[in-house]
């Protein structure tokens, strides 16, 4: 299978352009516009006419196939940088190891962004342990970010999400629904014969009969039946076979203790199954080097017939980004459809908060003026005013309100945005599509039966409970390393082995040479911390 190159796409800022006032205020009521130092007053501290220019650059992380329009076509740029006085060079990547690498070599080469997004698994705190992070208590509190504490994280969780020795991170906002599940295609099992999986045996079977009985009919042994993406170093939690061998994503308790998915013993048997599916070429061969969303591309393509998907439009006749509006333009009979092969066992814990901004300690100590701007912008974007704006487009062009109605207008969106780029993908990095954090509901008129049959579908999936409290290594430790370890002992399970049959040991190594035991015992003392585990 073809790779593709991650890209990084860096656009200076161009003067600033008015806007007209009716433009700015009609996406949201204007209490909701209240900023740093004017919570609740409708005036967003750092505003034209209040203080200088500033000169600010971002690094956040955006989809593979997103590009952000130069000139007069980005409406919010213009936007920020109109309100806020401020001219923007915006950096953007996907989520993965080279994101983590071009911003690990900013801060090594002394040059990091005001602001970025973490993309570390650890959430930032070796950057902290390091005294790479400025002290974020004088710039972010309900006074200073009303609306990101108002409809996004409340001060219990931003404080349980606080590493140990200062305030260093806050979590971007998250989404809180699960819409995690695989999806199947139903038409390759209608012409083959079988029903939607129910069981693990029935899922087995469906892989076999899609690598083996020509589900496209065109006569070719050229299809699998599962793919994922291995980003080249791991194999990573789309794999069915961890909740068949009863380990849940990402982590959860059970009687009190700390599991962790990654490296429970029962990865044993995980493993073993993964190989085993591997071995009798049930899986698209490139799926370890597959990157990003290479493996959707590969499903959309008619190449294979299970992927897992994560977001409630995964596969939505109305997204016209979806598996199943990419597939339907190749095969107009497509008809990809979520399924979980466990029943009525969780697929997935509470979502916990993860991904934090973060600002570097030189930027916070020499330039406090550029934090304070930075999160006004960033509570404008918790706003519903910016939640509308970087989400659905401009009022009565991309979309029309009426009262807490909003009618999105799908052509002039596929015009001006999709076909441009889809870069408001890149701009809601700050927020989920969560309409329900202000009290909106979202009609789509492309959303068809097929849409809300799969959204009852997925939310039926039950949800094992959110451990509770935001969890960190102990100072020192390199999860970074321990992870890294991890993964390629299960890479080596899997490609050299052929089997979990070492893990056992392999588990030892991880446990005493690289601390793991310390690790999660760290993580249990503060589980019981929290009052959430006796």
């Amino acid at each position: 299978m073809k790779r593709t190159r991650t890209r990084t796409r860096t656009w200076n800022a161009l003067a600033a352009l008015a806007i007209a006032a009716g433009s700015l205020t009609a996406c949201g009521p204007k209490e909701e516009n209240g900023q740093a130092g004017d919570a609740g007053k409708g005036v967003p501290e750092g505003a034209a006419g209040t203080k200088e220019k500033l000169a600010l650059r971002l690094f956040v992380d955006a989809p593979s196939n997103a590009q952000l329009p130069g000139g007069q076509d980005d409406f919010v740029k213009k936007t920020i940088e109109e309100k806020f006085n401020v001219t923007l060079q915006v950096e953007y990547m996907m989520l993965g190891d080279d994101y983590n690498k071009k911003i690990n070599a900013y801060l090594t080469s002394n040059d990091p962004p005001d602001v970025w997004r973490d993309g570390n698994g650890d959430g930032g705190s070796k950057y902290a342990l390091d005294g790479l992070l400025g002290d974020l208590t004088p710039f972010v509190s309900p006074r200073t970010m009303p609306n990101y504490f108002k409809h996004w994280v409340d001060e219990t969780t931003l404080k349980r999400y606080q590493l140990a020795g200062g305030f260093f991170r806050a979590p971007v906002p998250y989404n809180k629904e699960i819409y995690r599940a695989w999806y199947i295609r139903k038409d390759w099992l209608d012409k083959l014969g079988l029903q939607v999986p129910k069981t693990y045996d029935d899922y087995y079977k469906a892989l076999q009969a899609f690598t083996n009985n020509d589900p496209d009919g065109n006569g070719k042994k050229d299809t699998y039946g599962f793919s994922m993406s291995g980003q080249g170093d791991g194999v990573y939690f789309d794999w069915p076979e961890y909740p068949k061998n009863g380990l849940i994503f990402p982590s959860t308790l059970k009687d009190g203790t700390f599991v962790d998915m990654q490296t429970d013993p029962k990865n044993e048997a995980v493993l073993t199954d993964i190989a085993k599916v591997i071995g009798e070429g049930l899986v698209d061969p490139d799926w370890f080097l597959n990157k990003g969303t290479q493996h959707i591309d590969k499903a959309a393509q008619g190449k294979v017939g299970v992927v897992l998907g994560t977001t409630k439009d995964f596969a939505f006749d109305s997204n016209p980004t979806s598996l199943q509006a990419k597939t339907k333009q190749l095969f107009p009979n497509a008809n990809w459809v979520p399924f979980t092969p466990f029943g009525s066992q969780p697929l997935q814990s509470g979502v916990a908060p993860a991904n934090p901004f973060l600002f570097h300690k030189t930027v916070v100590e020499k330039h406090p003026e550029k934090v304070k701007r930075i999160v006004a912008i960033l509570d404008w974007l918790a706003s519903e005013e910016g939640f509308l704006l970087t989400h659905y487009g401009l009022e009565n062009k991309h979309y029309t309100r009426s009262g807490g109605t909003i009618t999105l207008k799908p052509d002039a969106i596929q015009e001006d945005i999709v076909k441009k780029g889809d870069w408001l993908s890149i701009w809601d990095w700050f927020t989920p599509n969560t309409p329900a954090a202000f009290k909106l509901d979202v009609v789509d008129p492309r959303q068809t039966d097929r849409d809300r049959e799969i959204v009852k579908t997925i939310s039926a999936i039950p949800t094992a409970p959110y451990i509770g409290t935001s969890i960190t290594p102990p100072p020192g430790f390199d999860l970074g390393s321990f992870r890294k370890r991890q993964r390629e002992l299960q890479v080596k399970a899997v490609f050299e082995d052929k089997s979990g049959k070492h893990w056992p040991a392999y588990r030892e190594e991880l446990m005493t040479k690289y601390n793991g035991a310390k690790l999660f015992e760290a993580y249990e003392q503060q589980i019981k911390a929290a009052g959430l585990a006796p």
